[in-house]
């Protein structure tokens, strides 16, 4: 009987062990962040330091962010997403020659990215190329997405570029 008991016992035991480590596994609190995510959130950051005036700080974080995106870049080429935000950190760096390299070579990985079809469109709109922004405003103009109005009040100068 005691035997049994013992026996029992420690098969609870491992059986409720294994259950807790695989609950603890699926909470996401030991989630591992990529290089990817972290430069997302610098973007994200930098973004609300510009829109607070803090330039300087919004600059910083951008850099981080573009570090980080060719990292993530050079490990797994040909992400039209990462190339997306390589454009736009490097543009926000004021390097549109590259930055607008950098969205080329998603539009030829993805024609119809959104986000790249926008932020190339303002960088034509930004580097005085009114004819190229209008073809990224044709591209998106069946997605029925913010980005289309967007892109065509910043072309009408109706709108600053948000960005």
């Amino acid at each position: 009987m005691y035997k049994i008991f013992l026996t029992s016992l420690i098969i609870t035991l491992l059986t409720a062990s294994q259950i807790f480590a695989a609950g603890s596994s699926d909470t996401g609190s030991s989630k591992t962040r990529t290089q990817y995510d972290m430069a997302v959130s610098h973007i994200k950051s930098a973004k609300e330091l510009e829109k607070k005036g803090k330039v300087e700080k919004a600059k910083k974080k951008y850099e981080k962010a573009q570090k980080l995106l060719l990292k993530t870049n050079k490990q797994k080429p040909g992400n039209a997403d990462t190339l997306n935000y390589l454009g736009f950190t490097t543009r926000k760096l004021g390097d549109f020659e590259n930055g607008e390299k950098y969205y080329l070579q998603g539009l030829a990985i993805e024609p119809q990215h959104i986000g790249i079809n926008e932020y190339l469109g303002e960088l034509y709109v930004s580097t005085n190329r009114k004819d190229l922004a209008l073809q990224r405003l044709e591209v998106l103009k069946n997605c029925n997405c913010k980005e289309y109005e967007d892109l065509k009040e910043i072309i009408a100068g109706k709108k600053d570029s948000k960005y």
